[in-house]
């Protein structure tokens, strides 16, 4: 009945840190409130007309698609130098850099029909993180990156339930994490499986089995292809690996088939999740793993001018309100992403005025739309300061009416029918940047300022700590310091509560600890994510794991923790430290004592075991002072962690070092914890067992 006590007092002085290290969790990391509202055509974003977005055209909603189909390819982990063709003809450096002769020749030779972008990626760079920015347009938060290894359904709104909505037709193929993330939303779909990144074809191959043939028919107005090869060559060799650059020109063949089968009104967009570091791995936030590629193609003019030298850097969230109203889409309801001017100049041959007009409308309809999501998300969470909400509502109040005056403009003068016929690509002549052109110009400046203050607003709650709560969690976790201190102190001032021969000072239970923390990074580990051993996963299964993420996730988990798990099990060893001591004391009197004291060294106490069963109630004290010092010990480094990171909340490396940190001495506490109850369970058993035949032995002697 004592050892129960003693392990329910110990857990429940867990639990006590449990709740602490909780609610500084929730106030710390950043976490985003999911809406499930949807858009549709028959809503629009906002109120005001929408003259210009041809909405009564045949296949419109909020506007009038410019493209009917889309085909994505998305190249897992394509960093943007694997595209970026090298300058001055000279060779590159690497193997593996601007491997995509395809793109290199389309940019040359039709610098109107295709463009390359800096792909920017938000942190954290996990495959299941990027496809929930790519297809709904908000921001993931650290809290979802756990969940990359057991992905769940996107409730929220996003471009494949609009699809399906609107009644278009999407197939997919690749990456079976589209599976968990849209299950039934695919009118086709071949999924492959994903986790096995030592098999570097079988989703490739099974995509291009299927592509081309799908690509000849009629039957999907979205084709999304999602190869797995870059990322698992770069996972299993490194980027600098022959192996690479064989998977590079893989692809690069693939794209070049790719285009000679594209319609005229299909837009081919090719585009990287994340980036990779030199070793391979992401999930961070150095800047090759943020920095992929984005590639938009049309065998029609797409822009209005050649690129710039240096490519632009777009981030990811602005593909969505982007492919949204090119496929005469509605923007899905959460997006904060500001639509790419470029793709709204109209036609090839469109007059500046309709170009300025067109980009003003799309402006116009993405700060209607996320004018409408902020205000829904500051009444669900109400966390939004009041003064930064005003004065983003009086900016968008503002552009608004400029946008009205500009349309009154039109409708009284004869350049509005010209302005009509320009927009459907009737207008022929030269146009000259008049001033309406240079006011609907102005007017999209400011919605772009608009939706960018948006992001930044939005941006401000998940960065600001809740005060509040951290003040809480750290009163929480110093009252659990003291009491554990206090009941220390009670343990060992009372004398029928002494631990008798068995006490452990707290020099050995500190350098037990500190030795586990210093096996942690001896055997290679770092409290970052991107240093985590994926391929432990694989130890044991070199074919893979099948379909379940369980396994290979608790083969990481204990190659990670192993140290935290084998020192807090082994805690109750410690125990045999004051034999240990009296033994080498015992050596030493014999080496420099002389007859006298050997004869008082014959009279040694009983052994260990005849002393227990003398005092077993000074063994579950013993028990009980040991958890408790361990605990405590484990406690002030969680606590170290929870000051730095508060501390240095604003510091720019706040999310790059001392969150990561954060998450992993939380998680290892855990893990410790548990395992420190494991091991005295066990110990309680095993002296359950050797206390019942001791028993038996004395019974059987007395007999």
């Amino acid at each position: 009945m004592l050892k129960a006590l003693v392990l329910l007092f110990l857990t429940w002085v867990c639990f006590l840190f449990y709740a602490g290290i909780a609610l500084f969790t929730s106030g710390f990391l950043l976490t985003r409130l999911e809406l499930t509202n949807h858009s549709n055509c028959q809503e629009l974003p906002g109120k005001g007309p929408l003259v210009g977005g041809g909405r009564g055209e045949p296949g419109a909603c909020w506007t009038a698609p410019r493209f009917s189909r889309a085909v994505v390819v998305l190249i897992d982990a394509l960093r943007f130098d694997f595209v970026q063709p090298w300058p001055g003809g000279l060779p590159a450096p690497q193997p593996f850099l601007g491997r995509l002769g395809s793109i290199h020749r389309l940019l040359e030779a039709q610098p109107q029909h295709a463009r390359l972008y800096r792909f920017l990626a938000d942190p954290p760079t996990t495959t299941m993180q990027r496809l929930k920015a790519l297809t709904t347009g908000s921001l993931p938060t650290f809290i979802d990156a756990g969940s990359n290894f057991a992905s769940y359904a996107i409730e929220e709104d996003n471009l494949i339930a609009q699809l399906n909505n609107t009644g278009k037709r999407v197939v997919f193929m690749g990456d079976d994490t589209w599976e968990g993330l849209f299950p039934g939303a695919f009118s086709q779909a071949f999924f492959f499986p994903s986790f096995n990144v030592k098999d570097l074809h079988t989703v490739d191959n099974g995509i291009l089995e299927h592509l081309y043939p799908t690509m000849d028919r009629d039957d999907w107005d979205l084709l999304i292809a999602h190869f797995l090869g870059v990322d698992h060559c770069g996972h299993k060799h490194g980027p600098h690996h022959p192996e690479m650059v064989k998977k590079l020109n893989q692809m690069d063949q693939m794209l070049q088939t790719l285009v000679e089968r594209l319609d005229n009104d299909t837009l081919l967009v090719v585009a990287g999740d994340h980036g990779m570091t030199e070793t391979g791995d992401h999930g961070g936030d150095s800047k090759p793993e943020v920095t992929a590629a984005l590639f938009l193609y049309s065998p029609l003019p797409l822009f209005p001018k050649a690129p710039l030298e240096d490519p632009e850097v777009v981030p990811q969230v602005n593909l969505v309100p982007t492919l949204a109203l090119l496929l005469g889409l509605p923007i899905p309801f959460g997006n904060i992403g500001e639509v790419m001017m470029d793709l709204f100049s109209g036609e090839g041959d469109a007059q500046p005025l309709a170009t300025s007009l067109a980009q003003a409308f799309a402006y116009h309809l993405n700060a209607q739309q996320v004018s409408r999501f902020l205000h829904a998300y500051s009444l669900a969470a109400q966390d939004l300061p009041l003064e930064e909400l005003q004065r983003l509502q009086n900016l968008f109040s503002s552009a608004s009416s400029d946008y009205k005056r500009l349309l009154d403009q039109l409708k009284t003068d004869e350049i509005y029918r010209r302005m009509q016929a320009a927009l459907r690509g009737k207008l022929a002549g030269d146009g000259g940047q008049t001033p309406l052109a240079l006011a609907a110009y102005g007017l999209g400046s400011v919605y772009s300022a608009a939706v960018v203050t948006v992001l930044a607003l939005l941006a401000f709650p998940l960065l600001l700590l809740h005060t509040e709560r951290i003040s809480l969690a750290f009163l929480i976790l110093f009252l659990q310091s003291f009491l554990l201190l206090q009941l220390l102190a009670t343990a060992v001032g009372t004398p029928a509560r002494s631990p008798g021969p068995f006490s452990v000072p707290w020099l050995a239970i500190s350098a037990w600890a500190l030795t586990a923390t210093q096996t942690f990074y001896s055997t290679g580990h770092q409290p970052v994510f991107p240093a985590i051993h994926w391929n432990a996963a694989f130890v044991g299964f070199p074919e893979g794991h099948g379909s379940s993420p369980v396994l290979p996730a608790l083969l990481v988990g204990a190659n990670t923790f192993a140290s935290h798990l084998l020192f807090s099990v082994g805690c109750p060893l410690l125990l045999l430290w004051p034999f240990v001591c009296e033994g080498q004391c015992s050596m030493k009197k014999k080496s420099l004592a002389s007859g006298a004291e050997v004869e008082v060294e014959k009279e040694e106490e009983p052994l260990m075991e005849m002393r227990l069963r003398d005092a077993p109630h000074h063994f579950n004290t013993a028990l009980l002072q040991l958890g408790l010092k361990y605990l405590f010990i484990l406690g002030v480094q969680v606590l170290a962690c929870v000051l730095a990171a508060s501390i240095l909340r604003r510091h720019l490396m706040v999310w790059k070092v001392f969150a990561p940190k954060f998450i992993f001495e939380a998680v290892g506490f855990g893990v410790s914890s548990l395992a420190l109850l494991l091991g005295l369970a066990l110990v309680m058993w095993v002296d359950r067992a050797v206390g019942s035949w001791f028993k038996q032995l004395i019974l059987s002697q007395e007999r």
